[in-house]
């Protein structure tokens, strides 16, 4: 977050120098408020570049074996353009390369989701998956399991058969 804004003000700067240089080549009759305009409007342009590129950068830098289950695209009234081009805000991503299996419960499986958003910290849950049956449940607390490998007090919660994270830790 530090960075980019570090690189918002230098936009800012650089168009403001490229008004400035502007001014000076057509003999300074350029309007003096073209200076502030243009730092303004570059600042404005590298925040909306930062916003639409944020899930392609953290994306990229994810380690092998984590996969990204689903995207949420953010659309709102004060940004206007998002209408048009909405940009991720947030994504769930799951580790597929560390997903753990009970042999006495082949289509049961724990897997850790880690929830990624723009102006948040990156969290994670361990949750139980059981494939056959399409539920979850998340495992934030601990789990309590029997000596046949079940999760006692697991909370389950229905899933579509078609959800993208149940397909992931389905394929594992």
């Amino acid at each position: 977050m530090f960075l980019e804004l570090i690189a918002t003000v230098f936009a800012g700067i650089a168009c403001a120098g490229l008004a400035m240089l502007l001014n000076i080549v057509t003999g300074r009759r350029l309007p003096r408020w073209l200076t502030p305009v243009a730092a303004g409007l570059g600042m404005i342009a590298m925040t909306i570049s930062n916003e639409y590129t944020w899930f392609d950068r953290t994306a990229e830098q994810l380690p092998e074996g984590i996969a990204i289950a689903m995207t949420v695209d953010e659309q709102s009234w004060f940004r206007p353009w998002t209408q048009l081009w909405p940009f991720t805000e947030r994504f769930v991503a799951v580790d597929t390369a560390n997903t753990r299996r009970n042999q006495n419960l082949p289509e049961q499986r724990i897997a850790d989701l880690y929830f990624f958003g723009r102006w948040s910290p990156v969290n994670q849950a361990p949750v139980l998956f059981d494939c056959a049956a399409a539920r979850s449940a998340i495992l934030i607390d601990g789990a309590n399991f029997a000596e046949d490998g079940t999760v006692a007090d697991a909370d389950w919660q229905a899933m579509p058969n078609n959800d993208p994270i149940l397909k992931l830790v389905g394929e594992e």
